[in-house]
């Protein structure tokens, strides 16, 4: 349904291409031809399946076809006067006349409705919009009677479609007749409860409603309430009849809506006259033959729609099949069929049924002779596909009737067949209305022969056979609506096989032009496939160095870029390359060429001057060197794969003064060819008593990786050892062999008793900040490696008793000052580790260097340090920092930063020293403002929550409290841009006030609280139960809390909690074991979903994805098999797909504690958002939505812009966003219409 979502409409026809950036050639679509078919199919432009499929039955009703045709541009006007606002375009008739012609005549694989569709008003969120075909019948049918008012087609909806139904009522005492006559341009017929279309007339055009008894109808003509009989009758039958079947019903237990998919049958050809008024004329004249099905897959909320069509003109090639592939195919088929009818548990039923002396048996025996019969229960047989064997007989009672007690089953033997299946008129009571079924329909067999039916599936056509249509009687895919033709209608012969028949001339040269162009269209297409990219080198603009070539000037100007076809020869490309080089003299050759990390290398020599490039090896984007075949600027080029040139990495360790950041090796690249000895390598990068190691794989730093090549190899090239482009070799002098420990050829460890440590100056004073390298070991003291720092970059010596050193992390941030007497390795510190030389003694072992941050913003407030004695109490350090920041007051505390960085617990005991608090050296503390609460107080900041976007108008709130609209979730915003999205809502968070709560009232004593508030009065919240209390984190709920007499301290709330209260409509109670999600179900064939709904899931028996699947599946009414679950995070935009495999496990087995849903990787809690896929209606599996994609967009941005930039800048452009967007209400199909008389 969505196969053409993205296609670009490349149409020559369009109207609507100005303004559109040319793509190039190669990208763009090529306009395919018609198919085998010779039909052309429609494309989808998103959701329009269902205005393809009458498009098509349209085109395929000649007469209607032939009628819309004969209306002329001078009745109609012309599309070129569109926009002249003085003319009065009929452009709904012109733009349906044009596609029809597009589809007769056009040779393109499908056509294109954008015009047409733009001339109904619609736009592209109707597109995408799928809608009722049976609606969209009588809308386009009132649209298109209003645009032909004034023509000579004025009368064309009603000369083919229209007819009338009489209602009379009549009295049995006076016999007189009340009537009234309708209008119909289509029948609409139940399907609930009836087995096919003629029972269906039956009961409407046939049967009697008799008043009587306590209904009685009150007479005109005896002036009192009488007994008198209803009836229907048709009068008037049209050329054409539409027949909607009523698919969709609501389900009032349920209160939902629900499709109808069981077996409703209809016959190719069918007679009305038992259902009409005049049964005096001849029976020819009540016959019509069906000649178009549109057929509906999927439920009630959405689906695809496609139609069958009988080719009466024969204008489509149907015999695409060789005969004889045709008599084996049916020969297969009949095989099927007869497969399948036996494992039919229908015919099965029937069997067991008739062989049975009694009529009516139990149905446990019932069910214990299919045992007997298959050999296997129906439970297992059957069960999962049909459900119970009792909810089976119910559901066919056309073939079965049960009693009473619904205990006992027998055939229903009133009950037959025509052909197609449907019910006979066997039933009928007017025995002069019955007909034999010869009369009825004609052989099928026949028929099949004269018929040539296709499927329209959109852009799809294919053709059928006519017995494919009895598999759309029922299921989840099943016929619709139906379209019938009055058999007397006969096409003249000149129309059979001539899609020119009838078709106006302004049309006809239209197309011819149109067609000229998709040809010459095709033909550059065509080139363009076969059109090459060659990369030309030219020899004067390269040298040859370092083993490979090199340009002299830059990329751009020494390669010369030529398209050339294909199919063409070698010879003539030398031609051309010829002519294209003016100042060439001398020999010409060609040879392929291949940029390499080290240079352009020269491969084989392109040879054979008949030959096509495509023989040749040359492929899209191949590089040619153009050289005399010898040499280049003087120098001879080796050339072919055993010269390839290699770049190697080449290592060797830093010396003393060399290095920096910690840098152990010094790293330089080399160029040798392929084919170079090591030895050879070993001499030109050393000498020859040097060594050289291999890294095998992993960190160069780590020395298990670094291999020593033994001598019997130095002989051997670099291919041959396995080096290639990018390998890293470790090269030794003989001095620096005695730094490492070799043994069995590997390295197995750098030595420690040297290393080295790198020192900046970070002292405010005149000297610049200077890097020195400071020799040590292991062993050595920090105040010795500070003491030579400090000689080394001449400072003054004053700062040998007022410095410190602190180590540096990767990010540049000064870590807590190295004790005095530590050694390297007590310091733990690496070799080539940056360490900063700052002002200020190193704290003793019995003080603390602390970081404090002041106010809650810990993003952006900047650090601050501190020395303190470990024996100060909390109150003496915070007075230290307050006085340190330049604050004074006493409503100041202190609070520890947990691991995320955010506040953490408060440090309640004041009067405690911070040794007795466990306060670490290096440890970050927060400088919080306010008091604290006595102690067993909570403080809670309370928010007014209200989820999806439930709240539809916030009246004098924000007189009242200080509301702020807090966006949580995704992006916010539409595909459309202007509603919103169904699961991207807004979540609104409106801040009401502060309670102080002791930690040992009821949960039921917070609610009681916060209902006191005055912000929250104007809600009239009735009782605590209609509330729902959740904390939060990051302005987003997080832990939903239960049971109204559980104490607060028992939820482990902490003393910086927010508590969100959301408002219920009912009273809710959730137990321990209940858990809330949110369900979405997908809408089929759109990348969104339908409004949210609340399910609440008992988990005490299992939390598996299984019983999750079987919870949701029992909701939404569906097999468990054919929905697809996943679930959803807000902050990644991403669906993760909740599988059932690791269910599939024996029921005598005891299901793993790792299946529950609650653990990693699902990790499912309250409040998680759960998307549903009906695979009935929808393959898809992808869950993520157009937000989705934007949201992971936006994502990639805030990474590379500055953080508190961007994040400024987002929430600013949201807050402009959601402020300004409005609800709409539910969109209904309509056309507009322009005013014509």
């Amino acid at each position: 349904m969505f196969g053409d979502l993205f296609d670009e409409d490349f149409s020559v026809l369009s109207h609507n291409q100005c303004g559109k950036t040319k793509l190039k050639l190669k990208d763009a679509d090529r306009p395919f031809p018609r198919e085998n078919t010779n039909l052309s199919g429609i494309k989808n432009q998103g959701g329009t399946c269902y205005l393809n499929s009458l498009l098509q039955t349209l085109l395929f009703t000649p007469e209607f076809r032939e009628a819309l045709f004969s209306i002329g541009p001078e009745e109609l006007g012309s599309l070129e006067d569109t926009h002249k606002p003085e003319s009065k375009v009929r452009i709904i008739p012109l733009q349906l006349q044009r596609l029809f012609a597009q589809l007769l005549l056009l040779d393109q694989h499908a056509a294109s409705t954008t015009d047409l569709t733009d001339s109904f008003g619609w736009n592209s969120n109707e597109e995408m919009r799928q809608h009722d075909v049976q609606e969209l019948n009588r809308i386009l049918f009132s649209a298109l009677e209003t645009s032909l008012v004034g023509t000579s087609g004025h009368n064309l909806i009603n000369q083919l479609y229209h007819g009338t139904v009489v209602n009379q009522i009549v009295c049995k005492e006076c016999k007189n007749v009340s009537e009234r006559q309708e209008d119909f341009l289509d029948l609409t017929v139940a399907v609930k409860d009836v087995s096919g279309l003629e029972e269906a007339l039956w009961n409407m055009y046939v049967e009697e409603e008799h008043f009587e008894r306590d209904n009685l109808y009150r007479c005109g003509a005896c002036n009192k309430l009488v007994e008198a009989t209803k009836s229907a009758k048709l009068r008037k039958l049209p050329p054409f009849l539409t027949i909607s079947l009523l698919r969709f019903n609501f389900d009032f237990e349920k209160c939902e809506r629900y499709k109808e998919t069981s077996c409703y049958t209809f016959p190719v050809q069918i007679n009305l006259k038992p259902f009409c008024e005049q049964t005096q004329l001849d029976d020819l004249e009540f016959m019509y033959e069906l000649f178009s099905v549109i057929i509906h897959k999927g439920g009630c909320y959405g689906g695809h729609y496609h139609v069958y069509i009988r080719d009466i003109d024969e204008l489509g090639n149907w015999q695409v099949l060789e005969e004889g592939r045709l008599n084996d195919e049916e020969k297969g088929l009949k095989q099927t069929e007869n497969d399948e009818e036996k494992e039919n548990p229908l015919t099965i039923l029937k069997n067991i049924l008739l062989e049975e002396e009694c009529k009516e048996i139990p149905i446990n025996r019932l069910a214990q002779k299919v045992l007997e019969k298959k050999s296997v229960s129906w439970n297992k047989t059957y069960r999962k596909q049909y459900g119970p064997i009792r909810k089976y007989l119910q559901n066919n009672s056309q073939a079965f009737l049960l009693s009473s007690d619904e205990s006992k089953v027998r055939l229903n033997d009133q009950n037959h067949y025509l052909h197609f299946g449907s019910p006979s008129q066997s039933h009928l009571q007017n025995e002069d209305m019955k007909m034999s079924l010869e009369e009825a329909s004609t052989d099928l067999n026949k028929h099949s022969s004269e018929s040539h039916w296709f499927d329209l599936n959109d852009s799809k056509v294919q053709p059928i056979r006519e017995r494919e249509i009895e598999k759309q009687f029922q299921g989840n895919e099943s016929a619709y609506m139906l379209f019938y033709r009055k058999s007397q209608m006969m096409r003249p012969s000149e129309a059979r096989g001539n899609p020119r028949y009838r078709v106006p001339s302004h049309l006809l040269n239209e197309m011819d032009a149109a067609n000229m162009k998709l040809q010459k269209k095709r033909a550059e297409c065509d080139l363009a496939d076969n059109n090459i990219d060659l990369h030309l080198h030219i020899c004067s603009h390269y040298k040859f160095c370092n083993g490979a070539l090199h340009p002299l000037r830059s990329q751009k100007e020494s390669v010369v870029d030529l398209t050339f076809d294909k199919r063409r020869t070698l010879g003539e490309l030398r031609q051309s390359v010829f002519q294209l080089l003016e100042f060439w003299e001398g020999d010409l050759v060609l040879s392929l060429a291949k940029p390499l990390p080290a240079g352009l290398h020269i491969y084989q020599t392109l040879e054979g001057e008949d030959a096509s490039l495509c023989n040749t090896g040359l492929f899209d984007g191949a590089g040619i060197f153009v050289w005399n075949g010898k040499e280049v600027d003087g120098v001879e080029v080796q050339t072919g794969t055993d010269h390839e040139p290699v770049l190697i990495n080449v290592l060797r360790l830093a010396g003393h003064n060399e290095g920096r950041k910690g840098q152990q090796f010094m790293e330089s690249q080399h160029v040798f060819s392929c084919s170079s000895s090591l030895r050879m390598i070993c001499e030109t990068l050393t000498s020859s008593k040097g060594i050289i190691l291999k890294n095998h794989s992993g960190s160069e730093k780590e020395a298990d990786n670094w291999k020593v090549i033994p001598e019997e190899d130095m002989e051997k090239s670099l291919r041959t050892v396995g080096l290639s482009d990018g390998s890293s070799i470790l090269v030794l002098d003989s001095h620096d062999q005695s730094m490492v420990n070799v043994a069995g050829g590997n390295l197995t460890a750098f030595t420690h008793d040297i290393s080295w440590l790198q020192v900046k100056n970070f002292c405010k004073l005149e000297a610049e900040e200077i890097q020195v390298k400071i020799t040590a070991t292991i062993e050595t003291v920090m105040a010795d490696i500070r003491i030579k720092a400090i000689e080394e970059m001449q400072l003054d010596k004053e700062l040998v008793n007022n410095s410190c050193l602190r180590p540096i992390s990767k990010n540049g941030k000064l870590l807590c000052p190295v004790p005095e007497d530590y050694t390297v390795k007590e310091a733990e510190l690496k070799m080539g580790s940056l360490l900063g030389l700052c002002s200020g003694k190193a704290p003793t072992s019995t003080q603390l260097f602390l970081y404090f941050i002041v106010g809650h913003d810990l993003q952006s407030s900047p650090e601050k340090e501190i020395v303190v004695e470990e024996t100060a109490t909390v109150k003496e350090c915070l007075n230290l920092m307050l006085k340190k920041s330049g604050l004074a007051g006493d409503s100041w505390h202190l609070r520890k930063i947990d691991w995320c960085y955010e506040p953490g617990e408060p440090l309640h005991e004041e009067s405690a020293t911070l040794k007795e608090l466990n306060i670490c050296n290096g440890e970050i503390l927060n400088v919080a403002e306010g008091k604290l609460p006595p102690k067993g107080f909570l403080k809670v900041p309370i928010w007014w929550y209200k989820p999806f976007s439930q709240v539809k108008h916030r009246k004098n709130i924000q007189d009242q409290v200080n509301c702020i609209s807090k966006k949580t979730g995704a992006l916010g915003l539409s595909a459309s841009g202007d509603s919103p999205t169904f699961l991207q809502s807004e979540v609104d968070l409106c801040y009401m006030g502060d309670i102080e709560i002791s930690g040992e009232a009821f949960l039921e004593d917070l609610k009681m609280q916060v209902m006191t508030l005055p912000s929250i009065q104007d809600f009239s919240v009735p009782l605590p139960e209609f509330l729902r209390v959740w904390t939060m984190e990051n302005k987003q709920p997080c832990k939903l809390l239960r049971n109204n007499k559980e104490q607060l301290h028992k939820f482990k709330l902490g003393s910086r909690v927010e508590i969100c209260i959301e408002p219920l409509r009912k009273e809710e109670n959730l137990g321990p074991k209940d858990l809330l999600l949110r369900v979405l179900m997908s809408i089929p064939g759109e990348r969104d979903y339908y409004h949210p709904v609340e399910l609440i899931w008992d988990i005490s028996r299992e939390c598996t994805a299984s019983a999750l699947r079987e919870r949701i599946a029992a909701y939404y009414s569906l097999p468990v098999e054919k929905i697809e679950i996943a679930k959803y995070s807000p902050g990644k935009f991403e669906w993760i797909p909740i599988s059932s495999w690791t269910q599939q496990v024996s029921k005598k087995k005891k299901k793993k504690k790792s299946d529950s849903l609650q653990l990693s990787p699902y990790s499912l809690k309250d409040g998680d958002i759960i998307g549903v896929k009906n695979l009935l209606v929808d393959d898809s599996k992808d869950f993520s939505t157009i937000k989705d994609d934007i949201g992971k967009q936006m994502q990639k941005q805030v990474t590379v812009e500055k953080p508190k930039q961007s994040e400024c800048v987002q929430n600013d452009c949201f807050r402009e966003k959601k402020m300004t967007k409005h609800h709409k209400p539910e969109a209904v199909l309509s056309i507009s219409v322009g005013a014509f008389s």
